[in-house]
């Protein structure tokens, strides 16, 4: 079977993968720069950019299944961008498809919700057999948003301490999209996916240490301060009033646990402390005074 998958570089698609190859699958995978895509020497990189995908090389042969990754960098032309992939897709002859969206699909949160759904029927107005996987907060996302202050000054701050969340990880997220073009029974499914712990942001902290095995404090932001924070990282103005609008809400409607993640792996989520040990790498203490204290403890 050769599955091609989009985004290959990415956060999930990068992990995805290594897991079909795992499973002694072919991999056909979309990137923008294959001489720079550094994957495994066993994936078929080709040149191709969802934005534009007339001709893509991708289509020269066929594939059974295709991982999608939806238009959030062109969510202007989302709609457009998935029509133009399921006609790619039905032209290499594949047969099953696994589009990435997100949980905004469920709540209808104004500003993705529409672009998300939209994109959704288009593939499931499609012959392709579909399966659409949902992921709330990804775990990743503290990289961007907290990781410079981990890594330069061992400190999580964070607007909303005492709100909930459930992140997930990039990799449990990754394990359901490869189950569904390798078996069946994932047909016309779609795969809402949590972490496996509700954690409070202070709690979230307390998980990171542990993953790290050093102590991080953490300290309390307000919106203005947090916001303010969010786009000195890098994070344009309308995404982190974004980000903090979905905090400000789960301060009030917490997230919940969501069970398919262990339905479709047979095994609870990796937690987020796993996640942290996972990314020792992309966190490591670049501060030149560390807070005394016992590997895994969160101050203040």
């Amino acid at each position: 079977m050769t599955v091609l998958v989009t985004g290959a570089t990415g956060t999930v698609g990068r992990v995805l993968v290594d897991r079909l190859l795992g499973a002694g699958q072919r991999v056909r995978a979309l990137t923008r720069n294959p001489g720079d895509a550094q994957l495994p020497d066993a994936v078929e990189a080709v040149a191709g950019n969802l934005t534009e995908l007339a001709g893509a090389a991708a289509a020269r042969d066929e594939v059974d299944g295709v991982y999608y990754l939806s238009g959030v960098l062109d969510p202007d032309r989302a709609v457009q961008q998935a029509r133009a992939f399921v006609e790619l897709a039905a032209g290499a002859g594949a047969r099953r498809i696994v589009d990435l969206f997100g949980l905004a699909v469920t709540v209808r949160r104004p500003g993705s919700y529409e672009m998300l759904r939209d994109a959704e029927e288009v593939i499931e107005a499609s012959a392709l057999e579909r399966t659409h996987i949902r992921p709330g907060e990804f775990a990743s996302n503290k990289l961007d948003l907290r990781g410079a202050a981990i890594r330069a000054e061992s400190v999580v701050r964070s607007a909303f301490p005492d709100a909930l969340g459930v992140p997930v990880h990039e990799a449990d997220i990754a394990e359901v999209a490869a189950a569904a073009p390798l078996s069946d029974g994932h047909a016309g499914h779609a795969y809402w996916l949590s972490g496996p712990q509700q954690l409070t942001h202070r709690e979230q902290a307390a998980a990171i240490a542990q993953g790290l095995g050093r102590p991080l404090s953490f300290e309390p932001l307000t919106y203005g301060q947090a916001r303010a924070a969010y786009i000195t990282a890098g994070i344009p103005w309308d995404i982190a009033e974004y980000l903090l609008g979905y905090q400000a809400e789960y301060a009030e409607e917490p997230p919940e646990v969501l069970p398919d993640a262990e339905r479709v792996l047979g095994r609870p989520g990796r937690t987020l402390a796993q996640w942290a040990a996972d990314h020792t790498s992309d966190l490591p203490d670049d501060s030149e005074r560390r807070a005394k204290g016992s590997a895994g403890t969160v101050t203040g």
